[in-house]
């Protein structure tokens, strides 16, 4: 908890090292009076001194601390308009069964093989807007556009091979991607598509696709793992301006990913809004308080 609250100008402190000097240094010269008898007076004059020095420190520390502005950083927003909208289509067909796709673990199916490199891709997007849509014979958008990294990556986790059915519907997946971007006001709209296999179940024709995409300024990536229709995959990645990729293992496709991340890079570090929580008014109260006990206990004295 306490790591999030933090000083706009903690240089102010410095100001401390001429009170302490001084405090040493510069002690006023009193003429001194030789008086028998004052044992019980000088003790608590004694007294009374320390304590006024102790509200004196107060008062010059609390005050120090209010000039310093403590501050508690509430969360960081990101302007979505200078970064980018990345849409994860993902095909989740009966194909995606197929096992030994991962040559260390033969055992692992093409899906959960894309799961744990996914899951991987999602955090390094930082500053993005994702979203998650998956395809079969249906098409179905698993996360809207979302900053929330740890969510869409417990979503991924829930999601199976044959949960939008066993055929592929690419081309309508597309379409589903370019209705979530369409209303996106980011400087770059991105669709990531994955598929393992041919379109067996899209109603939507590819002209029509393309116009969407087009219209919308939106690129496509595409990425085939297994047998997939490879002319398809490049002609929609190249008349959006985005790039085929074709995986074999486990390996290639974390690199292919590796890839667009390092391909899509986003400034929208420098556009960022930090909400704050201000907290000076306490010690400014507590430093106000000391002021008023101070003057009170020097005039008591008639020092002031």
């Amino acid at each position: 908890m306490f790591n999030q609250f933090t000083f706009e100008y903690p240089y102010v402190f410095l100001a401390l090292i001429p009170f302490i000097i001084c405090a040493k240094y510069c002690k006023a010269k009193l003429a001194a009076y030789y008086m028998p008898h004052l044992n019980i007076y000088n003790q608590t004059q004694t007294i009374n001194n320390q304590f006024i020095t102790i509200i004196q420190w107060l008062l010059i520390i609390f005050s120090l601390i209010a000039l310093a502005s403590p501050v508690k950083h509430l969360q960081t927003i990101h302007k979505k308009s200078d970064g980018i909208d990345i849409v994860l289509a993902l095909d989740t067909s009966g194909s995606m069964r197929h096992i030994g796709f991962d040559r260390n673990d033969l055992e692992k199916n093409r899906w959960q093989v894309v799961q744990d490199i996914v899951k991987d891709f999602i955090p390094k997007r930082v500053n993005d807007n994702i979203a998650l849509v998956v395809f079969g014979t249906a098409v179905m958008t698993a996360s809207p556009l979302s900053y929330d990294k740890q969510a869409q990556q417990e979503i991924l986790s829930h999601l199976d091979i044959g949960v939008a059915g066993d055929q592929t519907a690419l081309l309508d997946s597309i379409v589903a991607s370019v209705n979530i971007l369409k209303k996106s006001k980011a400087k770059s709209k991105v669709i990531i598509l994955l598929t393992d296999g041919e379109d067996t179940a899209s109603k939507i024709p590819l002209q029509v696709v393309m116009k969407l995409a087009l219209k919308y300024n939106i690129k496509i990536y595409t990425i085939g793992i297994g047998r997939v229709n490879q002319n398809l995959l490049h002609k929609i990645a190249s008349t959006t301006n985005g790039s085929f990729f074709s995986a074999n293992s486990k390996n290639d496709l974390k690199q292919i990913y590796d890839q667009i991340d390092k391909l899509e890079k986003s400034s929208i570090q420098k556009n960022k809004i930090v909400l704050k929580e201000y907290y000076f008014f306490y010690p400014l109260f507590l430093a106000v308080m000391f002021l008023v006990l101070f003057i009170y206990l020097k005039n008591k004295r008639g020092e002031v």
